[in-house]
């Protein structure tokens, strides 16, 4: 087999180019005659085969514009990183870009403004609805596999914008675009879903572990007995750590006596369990823990109970508890008490 066909057979399609980086054929034919980012070969009929140096400038160029990069500065930036194929035409970049001008280092960060509603080109793609464009960044990368680019995008947004914000702005209208695809499509997307939760719960547990370990009486973080899902108190742990407040996490899905036995032990002067959904969210569990007790008689106290989540919402909040109405506001109402 001669070069040429070797290169022609590990070529992809405009079709299978467009599933891989999650956009519409459309948009990958629209860039090629607006900015020339158009493949090297063709096959016979003018089929058009795109190859590996191709389809890195377009991998850079979905980076570029899922971070608020216009498309004609995108493409002039990806088409001056060295990837192209030299031989390719120039085509219709932006004009006003001067010529020979280096790539950055970096991709420029997103624009100020409001937010925007991410187009939906294709099956292959996370309706996220109007969000921050860091996450809209964030849905293009999890439908492409893009482990690289979505753990940049979590670092930057929780270094830029903090946990909290991260967490609520970010990281959870992409996950529950990915539930919702996954509940849709079944098997077809839960790689997307499981890929995703895997680097949202390492960016928050990094943000956890760059603090000092604050000294103190400690939160006790846990998730109700039947409760599965953890980033929730991820998230929580994450704030705590970037206040410099003390924190024991215990996870989710805490039996009951494991519990009751963790708070006797180490006498919290605070407890927050999640609910995630009100089948999860045991009333009678949550009020046992706010009547236990320790210390000498005369003497003795017990914490102060979060009953945090969505699990707790109505009238599912047990009696002398605390329900707060966000992360926000759990992470104050936490600061107060240790403070």
């Amino acid at each position: 087999m001669t070069a040429p066909t070797v290169a022609a057979a590990a070529a992809l399609t405009t079709g299978a180019l467009a599933r891989r980086l999650g956009v519409s054929p459309t948009t990958i034919r629209s860039w090629e005659s607006r900015y020339g980012i158009g493949p090297a070969h063709r096959d016979p009929g003018r089929h058009r085969r795109w190859e590996p140096h191709d389809v890195a400038v377009l991998e850079e160029m979905c980076r570029l514009t899922a971070r608020g990069v216009t498309p004609a500065e995108a493409a002039r930036v990806a088409l001056a990183a060295g990837t192209a194929d030299p031989s390719a035409p120039a085509g219709t970049a932006d004009p006003s870009a001067p010529a020979g001008a280096a790539a950055p280092d970096r991709a420029p960060s997103a624009p100020p403004g409001p937010s925007r509603t991410v187009p939906a080109p294709g099956g292959n793609t996370l309706p996220v609805g109007t969000v921050r464009p860091e996450c809209r960044g964030l849905a293009r990368a999890a439908v492409r596999l893009d482990a690289p680019e979505i753990a940049r995008i979590l670092r930057r947004s929780i270094d830029d914008l903090g946990a909290v914000t991260a967490w609520t702005e970010v990281m959870t209208p992409a996950l529950r675009a990915a539930g919702r695809k996954w509940a849709v499509e079944g098997e077809r997307c839960v790689e997307v879903e499981h890929l995703l939760s895997w680097h949202v719960a390492a960016a928050l547990r990094r943000a956890c572990d760059r603090a000092d370990p604050p000294s103190g009486p400690a939160v006790l973080l846990a998730g109700m007995p039947t409760e599965l899902h953890s980033l929730p108190l991820e998230a929580v742990a994450a704030g705590l750590a970037e206040r410099g407040l003390p924190f024991r996490m215990f996870g989710p899905a805490l039996p009951p006596e494991a519990l009751l036995e963790a708070v006797r032990r180490t006498g919290p002067p605070a407890v927050l369990l999640w609910s995630q959904v009100a089948r999860t969210a045991d009333r009678t569990l949550a009020h046992h823990v706010a009547r236990t007790t320790w210390g000498p008689h005369g003497a003795r106290t017990g914490p102060v109970v979060l009953a945090a989540g969505p699990g707790w919402a109505g009238p599912r909040r047990p009696p002398g508890t605390l329900r707060p109405r966000d992360l926000a506001t759990a992470l104050d109402q936490l600061e107060r008490l240790l403070r």
